[in-house]
């Protein structure tokens, strides 16, 4: 569904050589996660056997019994509707190998080797198995089937998204994994079988390791290792299990569990192959590297899950624990400062002009010119600060901008723009009492027009205000506050400009912290039509175009992985819950779709300004679009 597939890491209790004891425990969750709707069900190295057999991997007795239950075990995958991979030893050609087998509907579909076998330290897997190196086209006769495809140049292949790759435990811990090519060969989904030990630290290490590998293969990796029943002779396992997404990681399990656990994680491989599509490094590695020849095994596609189970944040842009947080607002502001402070070295400038209303962004964009001052040892004076009060300005909005600017230290020059607009609209016609967009765009680019004007007579720039969720629906006016000479906001979301406001409050003294609470609380509005009878914002902006966090968590998901209508409002269900009604989300989403095609032309020449997160609407940098371009078929989806 939409691209997601649900994995189910299993830890089974074993018995060291207990084959069938293992056979069991490994039956009895195959079925609880088949009957969950799993995917794809991994269970850890040497499973069937346990890892720690030691010397016992000699005997034809215990092989024997293996491949015995490998036999019983592909039997039992028949009723099953998911891809199951465990881990045995299997014979071929005289020599043993630590394997991974992939069972589907009754079969085994093939068999990989271990590459690379640990022989330092407490590891000497080199005294039992032979290396899965080299080992390509080959087949097999094991547990009663004939032609098993063996080798380590195996990719299974369940459909459009689903393409398995499996290496088992050191595989991931050398050099260059082997997953890496099978990457390279479309494998989406990588899966590792092991039996790694616990030492301390090595947990995070390992994770680290899952994390770092799933984002270099722009792929999801699964690990899954031995649980704490395998032989405590001189070491202990754990039962770790780890699932990452392209770098994120979505599964760290508990660790020394005592009884046999199930984790359960859905992970979106259409995200997977739209990162491959947009991530040229992909495309390059794949042609720059040796082409290895793989062998794509059909297999049946398996169950979908149809209750995902994932934890699927409203604020996409927005860090959900409040350290990243801090540290991504800390980031971001001097990203922004740096930028700035950048370009008012090499124009050799004089002030900073910027329009201040006591709104989010002229708030956000205000910090960042007296923070570049401090940067560049000059004194906030240098910043001059305008406030420019029209028809809809409310006294709260501007008692925040005048009592800011002085807090801060700028020099400060408040210049009405009624006359000027009221003879604007006798000079074109405009009877001055209809509120439509020549009304509002009006006030727009004369604010534009005095800021620009000011810079010229000040030796300075204009520092635009704008943000990204602004320039995305085209909520600005072209060649009004669309223009800028510097937009220090211009890839920041509205959804995190709050925060941003919010973390640099936290490190000011109190009384400008308490203004920018206020600020922060303020509802998002132009303040292009009169205020209510009481003085307040009448003309609020997500009233009219909808809330900024849905149009945000659209506008992440449909740039960032090229999701489609249909799943973009699913994902907003997950997301939001009961909040907003399905109907709601759906006009919201044809209101984002209209508007973010549609105004692709104020984006067109937008001015220069920092990037500071993966999402980015410069028409120099991420976002390269036709102004003519038509959603058709994407509103056709809706």
């Amino acid at each position: 569904m939409f691209g997601f597939y649900r994995i189910a890491s299993c830890v089974p209790e074993l018995r060291v050589a207990d084959v069938l004891f293992n056979l069991e425990r490994i039956l009895s969750l195959a079925r609880e996660a088949s009957a969950r709707n799993a995917s794809v069900i991994l269970f850890p190295e040497l499973s069937l056997s346990a890892y720690s057999c030691g010397d016992l991997f000699h005997n034809g007795t215990l092989l024997e019994a293996a491949e015995r239950a490998a036999e019983k075990l592909a039997a039992a995958t028949a009723e099953l509707s998911s891809v199951i991979v465990a881990g045995a030893p299997v014979r071929h050609r005289d020599r043993l190998y630590n394997a991974a087998l992939v069972f589907t509907q009754g079969k085994i579909a093939g068999i990989i080797p271990k590459t690379h076998l640990p022989n330092y330290r407490e590891f000497y897997e080199k005294r039992y198995f032979s290396s899965g190196f080299g080992i390509r086209g080959e087949t097999v006769d094991f547990a009663g089937q004939k032609g098993v495809p063996f080798g380590t140049d195996l990719i299974f292949d369940a459909g459009p998204e689903l393409k398995i790759g499996v290496e088992i435990c050191e595989d991931m811990w050398c050099t260059i994994p082997p997953s890496s090519y099978l990457a390279l060969n479309s494998a989406t989904l990588l899966l590792n079988l092991s039996a790694s030990n616990e030492l301390v630290g090595k947990a995070e290490y390992r994770r680290d390791l899952v994390s770092g590998q799933s984002a270099r293969c722009v792929a999801a990796y699964a690990y899954v290792s031995a649980g704490v029943h395998e032989s405590t002779m001189d070491t202990v396992c754990g039962g770790h299990c780890i699932v990452a997404e392209n770098g994120a990681l979505l599964l760290d399990s508990e660790r020394f569990e005592r009884k046999s656990k199930v984790f359960y994680t859905d992970v979106d491989l259409a995200r997977i192959r739209a990162a491959r599509l947009s991530e040229s490094s992909y495309a390059d590695s794949a042609a720059t590297n040796p082409v290895r020849d793989v062998r794509i095994v059909p297999v049946p596609a398996p169950a979908v899950p149809d209750d995902i189970q994932r934890n699927l944040t409203r604020f996409p842009f927005v860090p959900s624990s409040d350290a990243d947080r801090e540290r991504r607002c800390r980031e971001i502001f001097s990203i922004q400062s740096a930028g700035l402070a950048k370009r008012v070295e090499h124009t050799h400038i004089k002030t900073l002009v910027v329009g201040i209303s006591g709104g989010l962004d002229s708030t956000l964009a205000l910090l960042v010119c007296a923070n570049t001052m401090k940067l560049l040892n000059r004194p906030a004076s240098d910043i001059l600060a305008v406030t420019m009060p029209g028809f809809g300005t409310t006294d709260r909005t501007y008692r925040n901008a005048v009592a800011l600017c002085r807090q801060l230290g700028t020099t400060f020059r408040e210049i009405s723009i009624k006359d000027a607009c009221l003879e604007h609209f006798r000079s074109i016609g405009h009877d001055g009492k209809t509120h439509d967009v020549t009304y509002e765009n009006a006030q727009a680019r004369e604010r534009t027009q005095i800021l620009m004007d000011l810079a010229n007579k000040e030796d300075g720039i204009v520092v635009g205000t704008g943000d990204l969720s602004e320039i995305a629906m085209g909520w600005c006016t072209y060649n009004g506050d669309h223009i800028s000479m510097y937009a220090v906001n211009c890839s920041i979301p509205k959804t995190l400009i709050r925060y941003l406001i919010a973390y640099v409050g936290d490190h000011s003294e109190e009384a400008v912290r308490t203004i920018l609470q206020d600020v922060i609380q303020t509802p998002v509005s132009p303040e292009l039509l009169p205020a209510a009878e009481d003085g307040s914002i009448c003309q609020k902006t997500e009233d009219i175009i909808g809330p900024y966090e849905i149009h945000d968590f659209f506008l992440y998901h449909f740039l960032k992985y090229g999701a489609e209508p249909g799943k973009l409002l699913f994902l907003a269900k997950l997301a939001f819950g009961s909040d907003y009604p399905e109907e709601k989300l759906k006009t919201y989403l044809a209101t984002f779709l209209r508007r973010f095609f549609s105004q692709q032309f104020k984006r067109s020449c937008s001015t220069d300004g920092p990037k500071v997160g993966t999402i980015n609407l410069s028409p120099r940098g991420d976002w390269r679009m036709p102004s003519d371009a038509s959603p058709e078929i994407w509103e056709a989806l809706l």
